[in-house]
């Protein structure tokens, strides 16, 4: 029967590099994942830029450089072009008494009043040291914004992984394997799991490069590996009850992306909703999927809430699973 299943998979596979769309779902996301890495914000960026000169003081650069990012000029005319540029920037040059701030007028609030304090507290000799501010960390180590994007990629790929079992079902319809199959003595059992492999592996391994090129190179990655298994399960419940039910590509395509709306949803629910109306979004399991890998990219993660979250993705999709396979398995027949 393993030889049964693996044979199945080369078919798969054969049938993926030959398939323009199939290609394309398992590369987008790889790309996607290198677009996240150019335009999301570093693991030590600020958000907050200077423009100051090359003659400035030294002490007051190297100040400026502890706490924003700095970009040198060798003129007031160059540091004034840099400013009229499109992104929020203020010029520090030195003046009679102090120092001028430089604007070019729609910089955004945080901007100047930053400007302001930062040159402030320079002036009155401020430091690290001598602060009397405590500072009290709540454990993320990793950018927010990033952290999104890269969640929101890895519930992508899982729908992805039942899109791709979709499409190959609808092939196996077109080509008629799926009739000669109920003569052999292949189960139905062993063709699911067959036709599951592509769609999951590929899948799994997207997610692993995906989070490698982003550079959370420190997760616990039996607890992202494991979550992202247990949510590809019921994308591959969808995508084999798509592919039966589908007559051509486009349409199996278009009903696996349905799943957009509850996974759109969870996130929506996740981020914006109160803690007391959480609750409301206990009943899809990507909200549990979504908020396990907050917690795991933020590296504030524990086996216990993991568990909790992969029970319960578990439950939800095994109930899911006995209401649609009776359809998937009279689909096969």
């Amino acid at each position: 029967m393993i030889n049964k299943i693996f044979i199945i998979l080369k078919r798969d596979f054969v049938m993926a590099t030959r398939d323009a769309m199939l290609m394309y779902i398992l590369v987008i996301p790889v790309l996607m994942a290198v677009g996240i890495l150019l335009f999301a914000p570093g693991l030590n960026d600020t958000t907050v830029k200077f423009a100051m000169l090359e003659t400035d003081n030294p002490e007051h650069i190297k100040f400026m450089q502890e706490n924003a990012k700095v970009e040198l000029f060798a003129s007031v005319n160059d540091l004034e072009r840099r400013i009229n540029k499109r992104d929020d920037i203020a010029g520090l040059v030195p003046a009679e008494k102090g120092w001028e701030i430089v604007l070019q007028g729609n910089e955004s609030e945080l901007t100047e009043e930053y400007a302001k304090l930062l040159n402030s507290l320079y002036e009155l000799g401020s430091t690290k040291e001598n602060s009397t501010a405590e500072i009290i960390s709540f454990g993320r180590t990793v950018p927010p914004l990033k952290t999104k994007l890269v969640n929101m990629l890895i519930l992508l790929i899982i729908m992805l992984s039942g899109m791709v079992i979709s499409i190959s079902i609808v092939y196996e319809k077109s080509d008629n394997t799926i009739s000669a199959m109920n003569v052999t003595p292949l189960s139905q059992t062993g063709f699911i799991i067959g036709k599951s492999l592509l769609g999951g592996g590929t899948s799994l391994i997207s997610i692993i490069l995906s989070i490698l090129i982003t550079g959370y190179y420190s997760i616990n990655w039996i607890m992202i590996i494991i979550i992202g298994l247990s949510s590809m399960l019921l994308s591959f419940i969808i995508g084999f009850l798509q592919g039966i039910s589908s007559e051509d590509i486009m349409e199996a395509a278009a009903g696996v992306k349905m799943l957009m709306l509850p996974i759109a949803g969870s996130i929506a629910g996740y981020e914006l909703l109160s803690d007391k109306w959480q609750w409301t979004m206990y009943w899809s399991p990507f909200y549990w999927a979504y908020k396990a890998n907050d917690e795991i990219l933020s590296n504030t993660a524990d086996w216990g809430s993991v568990m909790l979250s992969l029970g319960i993705i578990l439950l939800l999709t095994l109930l899911m699973y006995a209401v649609l396979f009776p359809k998937i398995r009279k689909g096969f027949s």
